[in-house]
């Protein structure tokens, strides 16, 4: 195995969690009352429970590196995720940012934000 980095990403609950993240074509890949571990074409998302989260206060973030940024775009906008600037779960559309790379967001239902950028 190379060298990798997991985001280790808060969840107020496994299973709202997973049925989020399933419909955009996630599954498990290891599941414990501590610890669950998402996987989808090489990308793996690994949460721990934080029943209390606040997710309009939550802090956390990662970056998804996609080499299909507008496919997986286009998945997210078919599961019903919006394209809103406010409230959980939520899409903001990918643009090219001042130093050249396209970037857009997905906000998980626990506040959680998932960078998407195109490799």
């Amino acid at each position: 195995m190379t060298d990798h980095a997991t985001p280790n990403l808060p969840s107020r609950d496994f299973e709202a969690t997973l049925r989020f993240y399933g419909a955009l074509g996630f599954s498990v890949s290891w599941r414990d009352e501590g610890w669950m571990i998402l996987e989808r074409d090489g990308l793996t998302l690994e949460f721990f429970p934080r029943p209390k989260l606040d997710p309009l206060t939550s802090w956390f973030s990662c970056c998804l590196r996609l080499n299909d940024l507008d496919g997986f775009y286009t998945l997210c906008k078919a599961t019903g995720i919006p394209e809103s600037g406010v409230g959980q779960p939520r899409l903001h559309p990918p643009k090219i940012e001042d130093w050249g790379g396209r970037i857009g967001a997905l906000v998980d239902p626990d506040g959680t934000v998932l960078r998407l950028i195109q490799n």
